[in-house]
């Protein structure tokens, strides 16, 4: 957006374009009203991205207009927590987006976002972990950064997680998905030097509380550099991780 702003306002300058022509283009800026929704078009030049959709408790039709007004901007795409219905709704009038079924995740990219400086690693304790972590692994895809899946790798077997510790070691930011008692962001903490990022899940029986336990054991984390996001948030730590990967 800002490189669109810039280029209305150089056909200005340059006497190519007439000012009521610039006014009519930049009418919706900094926000277009939709009525139901005010879509945050000035987003991207505050914070590098466009405003993200979280579909959870729109309707279809309020998330299909918001982003269209998205998309109409040139802005890229990321919708959360999205059926596969409200997606085939999205496609018929988006064809270009994509839909990540475990994560309930619908992305577009129409433009390159600026490149991190590192690769961003997501793991999970367990198979069950997985959904919350393919939504952190396709929004830190679209944000520009380099990423890599290591799933199953949790305490109930050690010695699969070291088996991809010279991998994981080149890693930027890690990013760890755990429900149960939420052991393993500790444990990564311990052995690598980089920023932990914490996903407590949901996954687990009666006395885990719907992703409780796991949250609080991550907020009692022994080792320094483990931050701790909402749970099931997938896409809250993999927008933190791509600041820290771009600074």
């Amino acid at each position: 957006m800002k490189s669109q702003i810039e280029d209305i306002l150089g056909k200005v300058h340059r006497g190519e374009m007439a000012p009521d022509r610039a006014l009519r283009l930049l009418r919706d800026y900094p926000y277009e009203d939709l009525g139901f929704a005010k879509v945050d078009h000035h987003r991207e030049i505050r914070k590098g991205f466009p405003e993200i959709i979280y579909g959870l408790g729109k309707t279809d039709e309020q998330i299909l207009k918001i982003a269209r007004a998205i998309v109409r901007r040139g802005g890229n795409l990321l919708v959360t927590r999205v059926a596969e219905g409200t997606y085939r709704k999205i496609r018929r009038a988006i064809p270009k987006v994509a839909y990540n079924p475990l994560g309930r995740i619908v992305s577009l990219r129409q433009k390159p976002s600026p490149a991190g400086k590192g690769k961003i690693f997501v793991l999970t304790a367990g198979t069950s972990d997985i959904p919350v972590a393919e939504e952190a692994f396709v929004t830190c895809e679209i944000l520009g950064n380099e990423v890599e899946r290591v799933y199953d790798v949790g305490v109930a077997g050690l010695h699969r997680l070291l088996g991809e510790y010279g991998k994981i070691r080149d890693g930027r930011v890690i990013i760890t998905v755990a429900g149960m008692e939420g052991a393993l962001p500790s444990v990564v903490a311990g052995l690598f030097t980089v920023p932990i990022i914490a996903v407590p899940t949901s996954v687990g029986y009666g006395a885990s509380f719907k992703g409780v336990a796991a949250l609080l054991a991550m907020l009692n984390s022994c080792p320094g550099g483990v931050a701790v996001v909402n749970i099931d948030n997938g896409f809250g730590a993999a927008y933190l991780a791509s600041l820290i990967n771009h600074l």
